[in-house]
């Protein structure tokens, strides 16, 4: 079995002073792959106090030379970009093509800041004040399993771009990953202590990055719950903090959609990552009129929908990424079926066919009430909810009525109507008969979903702090 025995402080792969080992699993075949020694705090106080000494020197380096760092990190990142597929594959589940976006993705992000920091201006001229944004100091940047090695790198590109050294703790479930962009990173040839990368636990190592006094800036993607937590922890320092948590994303299908076009982007809203998406379009809005018409859509569109194998192209939904997770999941769905709503399409257990693995049956629930509680809790996997409204005023009311406010879609045919409703809208973004990205506008949440914003110019500016100077 592969053991990964360092981690990555002062510009060198070191032993952990942790000793405690954690098993790495095959989602699609339930069986271990691999053990990960981990960090404990001892190791994340030797990579704060690394970052902190790297930071005066790095703080003050011309934006030129910030932009070529990152090229470089772009390029050794590009590089890899087949074995991190194939990890992001083994170690998590996701379907070749979504492993495949997401390793080109860990990528993309690099060059994406560099252009950024490149039209950067950081001193402008306000009335008799020149203003100065300059980088806040040592960043702890907390990273997710379900795209652990994008958010490296994307949330390593702004605090670099901005002049900030890091810490980063990624999930200690994301190892495989975690080791092969860190061999890319230093390749990249950065000075020591610029970036460090410690695998452990939140309560260890992200405990410390959230209460030490030595770290200014956390960001953080991850549950609500956590984000909480964190929020709580850095209040003593003040710490400067960018929270991306969960999401309740609505899928509003307006009376005027093209129906046998608007059920499949629908489905695909939902179900993207195997529905492991602080994004997933898990409430779909219908007119009630049509809810006919949209079911039979939806159990012939989710009839399509593979789950099984992630190494097969025609494979959409893979595994959940632990057994911790599929269980979650399960109870969910037992959840929707004992609290009344329709199960259309889907339900309990392993999908047809498949016999071992951490596999979830693409689920769908019609005549759900946003009231229950798989409308208003955040699921993680493929299960997505029908709700019927009356008329547009109920359908904005319904999308509103969350906890959560990160992303929401529109679908319809009449776009002027639709840019009209995502103003009213709740949440960070708003697509419109799209499922695109565009990196340089900013993402983060409304609500519960989150504080702050990541991408472009508003996540560069997250990691600075801005000075007057009058004269």
């Amino acid at each position: 079995m592969l053991q990964i025995n360092q981690i990555y402080i002062n510009g060198q792969f070191v032993t952990p002073h942790g000793e405690e080992r954690f098993d790495l699993f095959n989602p699609a075949t339930a069986e271990p792959i691999a053990q990960v020694r981990l960090a404990d705090e001892h190791d994340a106080i030797s990579a704060i106090s690394a970052a902190k000494q790297a930071f005066p020197e790095f703080s003050r380096t011309p934006k030129a030379t910030r932009v070529i760092y990152l090229k470089r990190m772009h390029a050794a990142v590009a590089s890899v970009e087949a074995e991190l597929t194939a990890a992001i594959i083994l170690e998590y589940g996701a379907p070749l093509s979504r492993a495949q976006w997401m390793a080109k993705h860990a990528a993309s992000v690099l060059l994406d800041a560099a252009n950024v920091l490149d039209d950067y201006a950081f001193t402008r001229r306000i009335g008799i004040a020149e203003v100065t944004l300059q980088p806040l100091g040592v960043a702890g940047l907390i990273t997710p399993w379900n795209s652990n090695a994008g958010f490296i790198c994307g949330k390593l590109a702004a605090a670099l771009a901005a002049g900030c050294t890091a810490v980063i703790k990624p999930s200690e479930m994301s190892a495989l990953q975690t080791s092969i962009v860190t061999r890319a990173l230093h390749e990249a040839g950065l000075p020591p202590g610029v970036f460090n990368i410690v695998t452990g636990r939140g309560e260890t190592v992200g405990a410390v990055l959230s209460t030490h006094p030595d770290i200014a800036k956390v960001s953080f993607t991850g549950s609500t719950a956590v984000g909480k937590q964190i929020l709580r922890a850095g209040a003593e320092t003040l710490k400067r903090i960018t929270l991306e948590l969960g999401g309740k994303s609505p899928v509003l299908i307006l009376e005027d959609a093209d129906l046998a076009s608007a059920v499949p982007m629908a489905i695909q809203a939902g179900f993207m990552n195997s529905g492991q998406a602080c994004i997933a379009g898990t409430r779909i809005l219908v007119p009630a009129h049509r809810l006919a018409e949209v079911e039979a859509l939806m159990v012939e569109a989710v009839a399509k929908v593979q789950a099984g194998d992630p190494n097969d192209p025609a494979t959409s939904v893979g595994p959940m990424v632990s057994l911790k997770q599929w269980q979650r999941v399960q109870r969910y769905i037992h959840i929707g079926m004992e609290e009344g709503a329709r199960l259309l399409v889907g339900g309990p257990g392993l999908p047809e066919g498949v016999t071992t693995g951490w596999f979830v049956k693409p689920t769908v629930f019609s005549r759900v009430s946003n009231q229950m509680t798989i409308a208003r809790e955040e699921i993680f996997g493929p299960v997505l909810s029908i709700i019927t409204y009356s008329d547009e005023e109920e359908a904005l009311a319904i999308a509103n009525d969350t906890a959560y406010g990160l992303q929401a879609y529109i679908l319809s045919s009449d776009l002027p109507k639709a840019h009209a409703l995502a103003t009213r809208i709740e949440a960070g973004r708003v697509l419109i008969n799209t499922l695109a990205h565009e990196p340089r506008a900013p993402f983060g949440g409304f609500k519960q979903s989150g504080i702050g914003r990541e991408c472009g110019t508003f996540g560069l500016e997250a990691f600075l702090e801005p000075k007057s100077v009058l004269s």
